[in-house]
């Protein structure tokens, strides 16, 4: 197996092509981190964060072939109060924020105040040729649902449009300055800025009220990015067709990442974007749950082949890798990159 070898992640990033076929997931689950390793994460697997540098999860990162590995750069959050979690969480939970007076109230966390010093100790974690890509506590639409609720965000947005705005502007806000200070590590080589904008069948808000309340703060989150040199992925779920050009042209983010059958698959996002945005991941998480080993390897195969002379592609699944992925389809998807190393 060939080592980590960041550069070729960037060049994805930069729609070049890269010296070899490239591995990107956002992030894969414990039992996954402990069988690429051999390792186990803690007594118990209970005494480690997933979101942190921890050595197992950068040595399983390794082991699989990405030529990074994904972390927070601090345990700074929005407080959404106490929320019901089942196997989902309704879009409708939040009621941190029901008014001007909670508002005010509201204990907002300071990046400023937040430990970063993972961030600095991941250097003499991390084999030579890997990087850190840092993710954010949610995102602009994620925290501002999360603290008001979905519903109630949508009245507000009839009723008191002032007061959503403030909302997304105390949110923003700190979520730009928790980049800005991300981005400055020499450890850190790429950033996500991680934030669902849609359903399966259009976009959460209107495309006007995201370019009114939420774009703004994504595009001064990528200029932050781009002014440390560094480049910035848009994870995103839901059709977002219908704002791909604000993405590409006025947030001018380097990647697009999560794909789902149901909405485009990611065959027909690369035909539509590939030229003018990197596409990541794709492999649909259904199809791989569903599809035989074989099968699996006969799509990645073919979407490499369709992007090998264009460039800016990297191999994934549409979202993530949570447990009840099959470990052995899992395989399947990565090997069709790991044979053409060996």
């Amino acid at each position: 197996m060939s080592e980590p070898n960041f550069e070729n992640l960037l060049k994805v990033l930069h729609r070049e092509i890269p010296d070899r076929p490239t591995l990107f997931e956002f992030f894969l689950n414990g039992p996954y981190y402990e069988k690429l390793t051999g390792k186990k994460l803690g007594v118990e697997g209970k005494d480690w964060k997933w979101a942190e540098p921890h050595p197992v999860i950068i040595e399983a990162f390794k082991n699989a072939g990405y030529d990074y590995v994904i972390c927070h750069g601090a345990d700074m959050a929005f407080d959404a109060g106490e929320i019901e979690k089942k196997e989902t969480i309704s879009l409708n939970a939040g009621n941190a924020i029901r008014d001007r007076e909670s508002f005010e109230l509201y204990n907002w966390p300071e990046p400023d105040n937040c430990d970063y010093s993972r961030l600095s100790k991941a250097e003499s974690l991390l084999p030579d040729g890997m990087k850190l890509i840092v993710y954010g506590p949610g995102g602009v639409l994620e925290n501002a649902i999360s603290l008001v609720g979905f519903d109630s965000l949508c009245m507000l947005l009839a009723d008191n449009p002032n007061l959503v705005k403030d909302i997304f502007d105390a949110v923003g806000q700190r979520l730009l300055r928790y980049y800005e200070i991300c981005a400055k590590y020499d450890s850190v080589g790429v950033l996500i800025s991680n934030d669902d904008w849609g359903f399966k069948t259009s976009t959460m808000l209107s495309p006007a009220d995201l370019r009114r309340f939420v774009f703004p703060w994504h595009k001064k989150i990528v200029e932050a990015i781009h002014a440390a040199g560094k480049p910035a992925i848009l994870h995103s779920c839901g059709k977002l067709d219908e704002v791909m050009d604000d993405v590409i042209e006025d947030m001018k983010y380097d990647a697009k990442h999560s794909f789902e059958d149901v909405i485009m698959p990611v065959e027909e996002a690369y035909e539509l974007w590939g030229g003018r945005i990197a596409v990541l991941g794709g492999i649909d998480v259904d199809f791989i749950c569903r599809s035989s080993p074989e099968q699996i390897k006969q799509r990645c195969r073919a979407m490499m082949t369709k992007t090998e002379k264009k460039g800016g592609y990297a191999l994934g699944t549409g979202n993530s890798v949570p447990e009840y992925v099959p470990y052995d389809n899992y395989l399947a998807m990565i090997d069709c990159v790991l044979e053409t190393r060996d």
